[in-house]
């Protein structure tokens, strides 16, 4: 249903991400909000990977109640307060987007609205449903 496209003639991802994805049309689009490593009682993990896991944990109930999975992710914006958390949140992500993954860029920041938080993730996904 998607399209992902990394074409031989631009360098190849640094990770695992597609250059692009084209939702079809007539597809339903679910744009998420930012997910943070927070648990439903407000504990927050200390470390970038716990918190990244939290974050997935978020977007795979959030992908799951509009009816779609990580297959259907189109886009990952994804950020992080330090450059040395980078390792963490990828190899947190690479265990949760399956292949052909999703376009996806990822930034450092130099924070949150609350400073504990050391990673934030939001997403955009589409299926297209059976009439």
């Amino acid at each position: 249903m998607l399209s992902h496209h990394t074409p031989e003639s631009m360098r190849a991802p640094f990770a695992l991400y597609s250059h692009g994805v084209v939702v079809p049309p007539g597809a339903h689009v679910l744009f998420g909000s930012g997910q943070l490593g927070i648990t439903l009682d407000d504990t927050v993990p200390e470390g970038a990977a716990a918190q990244a896991e939290l974050c997935f944990e978020s977007i795979r109930n959030l992908l799951h109640d509009a009816g779609m999975g990580f297959e259907d992710l189109v886009r990952i914006n994804a950020f992080v307060t330090d450059r040395a958390h980078l390792p963490a949140y990828m190899e947190v992500r690479d265990r949760f987007i399956e292949s052909p993954p999703p376009a996806s860029t990822l930034m450092i920041v130099s924070g949150f609205a609350r400073e504990v938080f050391k990673v934030e993730i939001e997403v955009v996904a589409a299926k297209k449903f059976s009439k």
